[in-house]
C-alpha cells in the first residue's frame, strides 16, 4: 500500500518531483525519463508508470526552467516509447495466445489484456497509434500484436508513427501550456484533467461493451413451434 500511495503522490505532485530529480541527478535525469518511458511501453506489469503527466510536465519545466531541453526530450523518449513498444511487441510474439491463460498477479490483470484485445479487433492495426493516448491499453496494445503474429515491419510503421506523435505531442503541450499562471497555480489540477481525459476513451469503450452485452443478453431466442 505504502508504493500506491508514493506513486499517487508522485504522479498528483510530479512538477516537485521532477524537479528534486533534476536537482539530484542533473543530465542523468534524461536517463531516468528514458528508463520510466521504456518500462511503461515495454513491460505489460508496469502500466502504472506515468506517461502523459510525466511527458506534460516534462515540457512545462523545459519551458519554465531550462533545465530540460525540449528537443532532447522529444528525440530521447520517443527512441524510449519506440524501442518499449519493440519489445512488448517481441514478448508478446514469444509467449503467444498462453497470455489468455495467464491468471491475475499483482501487477497483470487478464482484463487489461481482454479488453486491448477488444479495442485491437475493432480498430486492427491503428490500435497502435490509438493506444498511445489511453494509459494502460497502450502498454498492452504492442503485447497483443505480437499474440496476434502482426507482421513486424507492419507494426513499426504504427509504432513509429505513434511513438513520435504521443511524445512530441505531450512535451510540446506542457512546453507551450505549462507557462500559463493558470495552469502553474493549478498544476495538480491539470495533471488530473490529463489523466482524466486519457482514460475517458477507456471509460466510453467499456461502458459501450457492458452495454453491448446487457443487450445481447436481453435478446429472447427463437420461439418454439406449435408442434415442438
Amino acid at each position: 500500500m505504502e508504493f500506491i500511495y508514493q506513486l499517487i503522490d508522485f504522479i498528483l505532485h510530479i512538477d516537485t518531483h521532477l524537479g528534486e530529480m533534476i536537482r539530484n541527478y542533473g543530465t542523468w535525469t534524461y536517463l531516468l525519463l528514458f528508463l520510466i518511458i521504456f518500462c511503461e511501453t515495454g513491460f505489460v506489469v508496469t502500466p502504472f508508470l506515468p506517461g502523459d503527466s510525466l511527458l506534460f510536465a516534462c515540457g512545462a519545466i523545459a519551458e519554465s526552467t531550462g533545465a530540460l531541453d525540449p528537443t532532447v526530450l522529444c528525440i530521447l523518449l520517443s527512441i524510449a516509447a519506440i524501442a518499449g513498444d519493440t519489445v512488448n511487441y517481441w514478448i508478446g510474439a514469444y509467449i503467444g495466445p498462453k497470455a489468455f491463460t495467464k491468471e491475475d498477479s499483482r501487477f497483470f490483470k487478464k482484463e487489461y489484456l481482454m479488453r486491448t484485445h477488444e479495442f485491437y479487433e475493432k480498430y486492427g492495426g491503428k490500435t497502435i497509434i490509438l493506444a498511445r493516448f489511453m494509459p494502460i491499453i497502450r502498454t498492452f496494445a504492442p503485447f497483443v500484436a505480437g499474440i496476434g503474429k502482426m507482421t513486424y515491419t507492419r507494426f513499426l510503421s504504427y509504432n513509429v508513427v505513434g511513438g513520435i506523435a504521443w511524445i512530441v505531442s505531450f512535451v510540446l503541450l506542457g512546453y507551450f501550456f505549462g507557462k500559463l499562471p493558470v495552469v502553474k497555480k493549478n498544476f495538480t489540477l491539470v495533471i488530473l484533467a490529463i489523466i482524466f481525459l486519457s482514460i475517458l476513451p477507456s471509460i466510453i469503450e467499456v461502458i459501450r461493451h457492458r452495454k453491448r452485452k446487457r443487450m445481447a443478453e436481453n435478446v429472447p431466442g427463437p420461439q418454439e413451434g406449435p408442434g415442438s
